[in-house]
């Protein structure tokens, strides 16, 4: 009998520990009131503070973040899950340096690292689904810079596909194979700036059931 009531007493404080830790991570206190931070509320608060970020400090990103955010961005959804995608990391400030006097608008003179985000044309759906793959490695740049954000590192999304003369200069300095189309590349590094977030909210732009 005591063996039972210790089982169910084990279980029941498991069962409680698991709906504490999923509904709340955090606990901030304000004056006499206690809030509560569930996981909600963190992710949102993510999203909601995310913005472009241009000037970065000298500090390096360790290798262990740098693969959080790749993982990160590889959890994306995709179209029938082709995962028509592949990442080049640029961690040589060096060659991001020189990179930079060729690709002003990309905000590599002090970035850390550059993840270039390509489009494999050799795992995209055949037919009228082959340019899925601008969506899909889009929002598995998102991702990254969502997951980035959350780490306290600052990215700016810089765009390159469809224009060819960006491309062109990306392929030369990294040798991209050719099966590869050059959807953006994203710069990071911790910032060096704190720009205001930007409300784009915009109620009249959404419609519900009908225009």
């Amino acid at each position: 009998m005591k063996k039972i009531i210790y089982l169910v007493s084990v279980t029941l404080t498991a069962f409680m520990f698991s709906a504490c830790t999923q509904s709340a991570t955090e606990e901030s206190f304000d004056g006499d009131s206690i809030q509560i931070v569930t996981s909600e509320d963190l992710v949102i608060e993510n999203i909601m503070s995310r913005r472009s970020i241009r000037q970065f400090t000298n500090d390096t990103i360790p290798a262990a973040q740098i693969e959080k955010i790749l993982r990160a961005g590889f959890a994306a959804p995709t179209a029938m899950n082709r995962q028509p995608w592949a990442i080049e990391v640029v961690n040589d400030t060096t060659l991001l340096r020189q990179m930079s006097t060729e690709l002003p608008y990309g905000r590599l003179e002090t970035a850390a690292v550059a993840f270039i985000v390509l489009g494999d044309m050799e795992r995209t759906i055949d037919g009228d689904g082959r340019d899925f793959w601008v969506v899909d490695c889009s929002l598995m740049a998102e991702n990254m810079m969502l997951a980035a954000n959350a780490m306290g590192i600052g990215s700016c999304f810089t765009g390159v596909w469809p224009g060819t003369d960006r491309a062109d200069i990306i392929r030369k300095h990294l040798n991209i194979p050719s099966k590869y189309e050059v959807l953006g590349m994203i710069p990071m590094g911790y910032p060096a700036e704190n720009p205001d977030v930007k409300d784009k909210w915009r109620a009249e732009a959404v419609h519900y059931n009908a225009w």
